[in-house]
């Protein structure tokens, strides 16, 4: 959304197209045409910018767009009838629709780009070797991609024109990612795809080469012997870090680890095609500075605090009692991150105790460090940003109602006409059939239209003030509450009398009830088999009792549609969740009969299709647990909480975007970073496959005994050849049996 400054302009100015600075061009052109080859012409043009300042006024996008909550339409474009023809498609629904699936799909494309994520488990030990697209198949769908955003960045430019361009930094950031993608997207192609598959590493002066990773142990071998006999060679990526260890080769494996700089920039994408994001960035821009006065405070705590923490906790020599105690406040290091840890984080437990046990007088060191950090100055953050956000909402609010009464004023001077025989302005107006035509071409809520046209009806033939005119509009700010749909009328006084009853409150507290009931007895008998293996538990009465309660869910569905009609039903959204439970619960529970028959002591049928009994009675008692929430809507203190929480989700989507784009970023950078630091074991299996070690004579227990004992003897330490462990330990004892 434009600033305030910017709204203030004439909307008819010679930026947007017009004539005059203060008096528009299409106002007196409505108003003097009267016969004439060019008068249908005008005309069109007239409505026409009357309904593109009507749709920038009140207008968030065409309905239904998938992004629409995200957009704001902006004010500075051109006005010509070519323009507002392109401007209008550029805002229709489908080429919105186009542009949103475009942002998803180049954003979704890191997940099966290399290295795919398109595997069951993220274990690196267990997943599978993931699908790997063909080389060209990612880089052709990013290629159409970039190709849209060409076409969007091209076409807002031209509506905006070149001066507003120049002042738009977010467009000419777009125009500047768009570059270097186009460029990076040029230099992967150009490589055919092997920019992932090895790591650039530099074999002279002036000579890259692509070397290709170890991926086997004659593979680390012959690199191993090479670098023996080539200690000049400079080896990169994972070669260094295994042969050297963790140490400054570490930043160089991740210097020249293949870096696709279009990546991390998809996301911007999203970001620019998104109003309320760039105002929620704005905001976050304009609360830095007082967040960072709070942000040194927080610095000048956890220092002050670390430097008393080491001061208490350290001490002469450290004894094997107080080892756990002195682990978190060793040195500065450790102890700026412990106490950055028990500031951010729930951690209280292993920062304080082990000092806690020792002496409980530390524990006023832990209280005094909450108190000041947590209950105060965290507490003194959040509520500047939310002073900021608040100020900021404020301010967006009166700019939004600025932007509605420019454009609606705009409106009225374009449609506004002299009455007949009146050559003074107090007998100017606007044409109810007019407003009407343009009504019927602006794309608004369908219920807010229908508001309006009855309103404009209502004056008859009278010219419709300027104050009238923009009265209209304030049916904006009212919120649309829909009547239902009459009920069906029957004839017998027996229906009438089943009407009644099966429309009454009570019969909906019925079936809150039943849910309540289904609810604890499946509880129940998980309760009761949870020590039971699912293959050989006997689902019989619980598979009688869930076919008992779907029979009387479908009863009851059919009973409200005979008391409301199949509108009525439909029309409360709580009826269309236990209506969609109700038809998916039994075609499950149909097709278990169809498939493993009807229950009946010791159904324990072998699996038969693509789910077991057991898979299908799991995945009918899920969807019995979900459709509990049928009776939130039935209590009102917890109606109007979900109703709060559902608004607040909605407010928020702004900031999960900003949110999404951080992620997404550190995501891919990481990626990049850090790939193949973590390779997976040979084995992966649990048992061992090597032989029995030899049995170790008893003397020698003492003397390896030493490192473990934190670790609590299941994995050796780091750089140790061997397993170390105390005596008492599991292990050690096993060795001694064994000896």
């Amino acid at each position: 959304m434009a600033d305030p400054q910017e709204e203030s302009k004439p909307l008819l100015s010679r930026v947007r197209g017009g004539s005059g600075r203060d008096r528009p061009e299409g106002a007196p052109a409505c108003r003097s045409v009267q016969v004439g080859p060019g008068t249908t012409a005008r005309r069109d043009l007239c409505l026409d910018q009357a309904v593109v300042f009507i749709e920038d006024a009140i207008q968030r996008g065409p309905p239904h767009a998938p992004l629409w909550p995200f957009q704001y339409r902006s004010i500075n474009h051109r006005m010509d009838a070519s323009s507002l023809w392109l401007y209008r498609w550029y805002y229709s629904s489908l080429c919105q629709w186009i542009l949103s699936f475009t942002i998803f799909l180049i954003l979704f494309l890191a997940f099966i780009e290399t290295p795919s994520s398109l595997t069951s488990t993220a274990d690196v030990r267990y997943r599978p070797v993931p699908w790997e697209p063909p080389c060209g198949l990612t880089e052709g769908l990013e290629a159409l991609c970039l190709l849209v955003f060409a076409a969007d960045v091209s076409v807002k430019s031209y509506l905006v024109g070149w001066a507003q361009f120049r002042k738009n930094p977010w467009l000419l950031a777009y125009l500047v990612v768009l570059v270097v993608s186009l460029m990076d997207w040029i230099v992967s192609l150009s490589l055919v795809c092997h920019e992932v598959g090895g790591v650039v590493q530099p074999s002279g002066p002036s000579m890259l080469k692509l070397c290709p990773q170890p991926t086997s142990v004659r593979d680390w071998s012959i690199a191993q012997n090479r670098l023996q006999s080539k200690p000049e060679v400079f080896l990169c990526g994972q070669l260094a870090s295994f042969l050297s260890g963790v140490g400054p080769l570490a930043l160089a494996r991740g210097l020249f680890q293949p870096l696709r700089v279009r990546r991390p920039l998809r996301p911007f994408f999203l970001m620019q095609n998104s109003s309320m994001m760039k105002k929620t960035l704005k905001c976050i821009r304009r609360s830095l500075p007082e967040m960072a006065s709070v942000g040194l405070l927080l610095a000048i705590h956890l220092c002050l605090f670390t430097m008393f923490g080491m001061l208490l906790f350290t001490s002469e020599k450290d004894a094997g009692q107080d080892k756990e105690r002195l682990t978190y406040f060793r040195n500065l290091p450790e102890a700026l991150t412990s106490l950055l840890v028990l500031l951010t984080t729930a951690n209280n437990p292993d920062v304080m105790i082990p000092a806690y046990s020792k002496n409980r007088a530390y524990a006023i060191f832990f209280v005094a460090f909450t108190l000041i950090g947590s209950l105060f100055l965290m507490n003194l953050l959040t509520a500047i940003i939310y002073n900021q956000f608040r100020g900021y909402l404020m301010k967006s609010l009166q700019t939004s109602l600025l932007r509605r009464r420019l454009g609606t004023r705009a409106a009225y001077k374009v449609l506004s006409v002299t009455a007949a025989g009146e050559a003074h302005p107090e007998g100017v107006g606007v044409k109810p059939q007019d407003f009407l035509h343009v009504l019927q071409k602006v794309q608004l809520n369908s219920d807010h239209k229908q508001a309006i046209m009855e309103k404009v009806r209502s004056h008859g033939g009278d010219l419709l003030s300027a104050d009238e005119f923009q009265e209209l509009f304030d049916e904006f700010d009212k919120r649309v509450i829909k009547e239902p749909p009459p009920r069906p009328e029957y004839q017998s006084p027996f229906l009438r009398s089943a009407q009644f009853v099966f429309s009454h409150r009570y019969f909906d507290y019925l079936g809150n009830f039943m849910a309540l009931g289904n609810l604890v007895t499946i509880c129940a008998f998980l309760v009761l088999d949870a020590d039971v293996p699912p293959e050989d538990r006997d689902d019989f009465v619980l598979g009688i009792l869930n076919f008992v309660f779907i029979l009387y869910y479908l009863l009851e569905l059919l009973l409200k549609v005979l008391a409301l009609g199949l509108r009525g039903y439909l029309a409360h959204p709580s009826n269309v969740f236990d209506g969609l439970l109700t038809v998916v619960l039994l075609v499950l529970e149909i097709s278990t009969l169809a498939v493993y028959r009807f229950p009946h002591p010791g159904w324990k049928p072998e699996m038969l299709g693509l789910l077991s009994l057991w898979d299908m009675t799991r995945l009918v008692n899920m969807l019995l647990v979900f459709r509990f929430l049928r009776i939130i809507p039935s209590m009102k203190l917890m109606a109007v909480v979900a109703s709060t929480i559902m608004d607040l989700i909605k407010n928020m989507r702004a900031f999960g975007g900003i949110l999404v784009v951080v992620y997404y970023v550190f995501a891919i950078v990481g990626i990049s970073l850090f790939r193949g630091v973590v390779v997976a074991p040979g084995n992966s299996s649990p048992h061992f496959s090597s032989p029995p070690l030899p049995p170790l004579p008893p003397e020698s227990l003492p003397g390896i005994c030493t490192e473990g004992v934190s670790r609590g003897c299941t994995e050796p330490p780091p750089r140790a050849p061997f397993w170390t462990c105390r005596p008492g330990c599991p292990l050690a004892r096993g060795v001694q049996r064994q000896a």
